[in-house]
């Protein structure tokens, strides 16, 4: 495929928490420089005809061999199974949306919560990308998934580089989805390890109820379908007195963010040898190079699709799109593996 030099410089809210809506994202394909609106269009059905029900999704356990357990959830499919992983502080139900989509179409569909997020078991160390990448691996081994079922990976910001470790270092993957993540490198934006986690830290919301943290909720993520901003609150625990507490830890949180700031993804660029699709959610179609456009150039195979307006968990605020770009990856995977 050949691949289109894009433009401009990511614009990036402090603490990482951009709450951007929007506009149909754009593909960046054709000839140099030219952009095209997505043809997916958006998230909501016209004519009269009522929607036909999307499948469910069961949520399981996986224990990995020397391993944690991690909690999964999933629904079968004949087609090529994809994986689905969330980002930093996140958890699985993010890709609901998506997930249901894409068994619909037939795929088997498996989401999980990374080690220390969501249902998944709290290990004493292990939180850094590349045991993450590890973690993915061994989850790939048990479930059989190899050959002509090799699955689709596709990771959300720090899932992205996550995602991106595994297809470099371990292989096993059709096809690599990087969605709003897999080229960031933290180093490159802040001086110390002391200044990023001043930006990054989580905020407190321990203070708050369920009740609370939902009407926040709906507030930060006005425009999201009730099944995102739902997906939300998994991020959190209940306590016996009715507060709310979040799954990953403050340590572990800072010790993924230390990762993120000392491993750079741009070394691992070159040796994925799949198709992979970039998706990154923009205020604006840029004008010169980012990190987005970086990583695009330097993949092999690669395709990147621009999110003009949309929020950095753009999975959850538009699943119809985002499960239609990953269909098409799923396509090109076949191919590509196919020979064609």
């Amino acid at each position: 495929m050949r691949r289109v030099r894009a433009h401009g410089r990511r614009r990036v809210r402090p603490r990482g928490r951009r709450r951007l809506l929007g506009a149909a994202p754009l593909v960046v394909g054709g000839r140099r420089g030219h952009a095209r609106p997505h043809p997916g269009g958006g998230d909501v059905v016209s004519g009269t005809t009522p929607p036909r029900p999307l499948p469910e999704l069961a949520d399981g356990d996986v224990a990995l061999p020397d391993g944690p357990r991690l909690a999964v959830r999933r629904a079968p499919g004949p087609l090529r199974p994809f994986l689905l992983v969330h980002g930093l502080a996140s958890n699985a139900h993010l890709w609901d949306g998506v997930a249901r989509r894409l068994a619909d179409a037939g795929h088997e569909v498996l989401a999980v919560d990374q080690r220390g997020h969501g249902r998944s078991e709290v290990t004493a160390d292990g939180y850094d990308t590349t045991t993450a990448a590890a973690d993915l691996a061994a989850l790939i081994g048990v479930l059989g998934w190899s050959g002509a079922r090799s699955p689709v990976v596709v990771g959300q910001s720090w899932g992205g580089n996550v995602v991106l470790t595994l297809a470099a270092r371990h292989g096993g993957v059709a096809g690599l989805g990087l969605v709003d993540g897999g080229w960031i490198h933290l180093s490159d934006r802040f001086a110390t390890f002391e200044e990023c986690w001043d930006a990054f830290e989580p905020p407190h919301l321990d203070h708050l109820t369920l009740d609370e943290l939902e009407r926040r909720s709906r507030d930060w993520n006005r425009g999201w379908p009730e099944e995102g901003r739902r997906a939300m609150l998994a991020n959190f625990r209940v306590e016996p007195d009715g507060t709310v507490r979040p799954h990953l830890s403050r340590a572990h949180h800072r010790s993924i963010v230390r990762s993120l700031y000392d491993d750079d993804p741009r070394p691992l660029f070159a040796r994925v040898d799949v198709p992979a699709l970039l998706m990154a959610a923009v205020a604006q179609v840029p004008d010169g190079p980012t990190p987005a456009t970086g990583a695009r150039d330097a993949l092999p195979d690669s395709q990147l699709l621009w999110y003009v307006g949309a929020a950095h968990d753009l999975h959850a605020e538009q699943p119809d799109r985002c499960a239609a770009d990953l269909l098409s990856l799923a396509a090109r995977a076949d191919a590509a593996q196919a020979g064609v």
